[in-house]
């Protein structure tokens, strides 16, 4: 199978937004910026940085793979650039918040090895949630130059989790029953976050044993109990939101497996399929 780099490459080259031409600075408004608003751009700048221990990760587990691990040149370009992109919001209009180079450090750990199909659906679905909660505090921030920010960033994150969907579909073609029963898994995992009591992003999930319980991006930044309140009291990602988060993943399975799933339990009634035919196929190699 041919490589998926040049084309996605291209492709998001041809789309890609300046920072000097595109965000209009001129129109900043400093009234409709509050201090509770202004320290919700600090946190996801610094949730941004950790793009690189995240990038460190697939380059280590996806050896196998220059294709994928040349396309996370892109993505971890893209996605450093919405940290420096809010860090420079900051630096112009509140440069007491500008994160420090130890804030920032402080998000770059190592993450244990994990099986690289079930990491690459957690990032797609992660993706995908991040997409809404950026279109969310697009809505509830009230200064047009950030609100602009906040709509760049979640293109951005729709075109990633696009590419992600891309290598799954490569992965597909190449190993079957393996791959399917790999993003079915997580697919129901991310797709159940009403049953959850942490917000499923991978930024807030444990991936190093060692160093449980600060093991998770959001345990490292300077206010952990932020992300919780920033979805749940400022930008208010309700059920209505978090609907729309599972009806997408949900969308995105049934392309991947032409099947068409408008519930989670259906996907795990999917995914009990599959891993029934890879049982009974190891048995049969057995």
């Amino acid at each position: 199978m041919s490589m998926l780099y040049p084309e996605l490459f291209r492709s998001l080259e041809a789309v890609r937004w300046n920072m000097d031409r595109d965000v209009p600075w001129d129109r900043f408004e400093a009234d409709r910026l509050s201090d509770e608003q202004a320290r919700t751009i600090k946190m996801n700048a610094i949730t941004e940085w950790s793009a690189l221990p995240a990038t460190e990760m697939f380059l280590r587990d996806n050896r196998h793979d220059s294709d994928f691990s040349a396309f996370m040149s892109v993505w971890f370009y893209e996605e450093q650039k919405h940290a420096l992109v809010l860090m420079e919001y900051l630096r112009r209009f509140r440069p007491d918040l500008v994160p420090t180079a130890q804030e920032l450090h402080n998000v770059r750990f190592e993450f244990d090895p994990a099986p690289a199909l079930e990491t690459l659906t957690l990032h797609f679905c992660g993706e995908i949630r991040l997409n809404h909660w950026y279109r969310r505090a697009a809505e509830w921030h009230t200064e047009p130059v950030i609100k602009h920010i906040y709509r760049l960033l979640s293109q951005d994150e729709a075109r990633h989790g696009g590419a992600y969907l891309r290598y799954m579909k490569k992965y597909l073609a190449e190993v079957g029953d393996t791959a399917r029963a790999a993003f079915a898994k997580v697919g129901v995992l991310m797709a159940s976050a009403r049953r959850t009591a942490q917000a499923l992003h991978p930024t807030n999930l444990h991936v190093n044993r060692a160093l449980f319980p600060n093991d998770t991006v959001q345990s490292r930044l300077p206010d952990p109990a932020w992300l919780e309140r920033w979805l749940d009291a400022q930008i208010r990602f309700d059920d209505a939101w978090e609907s729309k988060v599972v009806e997408r993943i949900l969308h995105n399975m049934g392309l991947l497996f032409e099947r068409t799933f408008a519930t989670v339990q259906e996907l795990n009634r999917y995914r009990k399929e599959v891993a029934t035919r890879l049982a009974a196929a190891g048995a049969a190699a057995a």
